[in-house]
């Protein structure tokens, strides 16, 4: 059987802690900035989790994470 395929543009986008959580960057954070409020860039800012919907289908694109 051969090796499943990461996909490229997932793998730029996620990353796996080593308790197995998918940690993702904040959206709307990059241009466009502004009409956005200070409070709404500020709590724009660090990383977040993947919703618990979305999981399964991170972790397909993520074979080997």
């Amino acid at each position: 059987m051969p090796k499943m395929k990461t996909k490229s543009g997932a793998k730029k986008r996620f990353k796996v802690s080593a308790s197995g959580r998918i940690k993702r960057a904040q959206a709307f954070k990059r241009h466009i900035l502004t009409k956005k409020t200070t409070k709404a860039k500020r709590q724009l800012r660090g990383i977040t989790g993947v919703h618990d919907s979305d999981k399964a289908m991170v972790r397909a694109m993520l074979p080997y994470a």
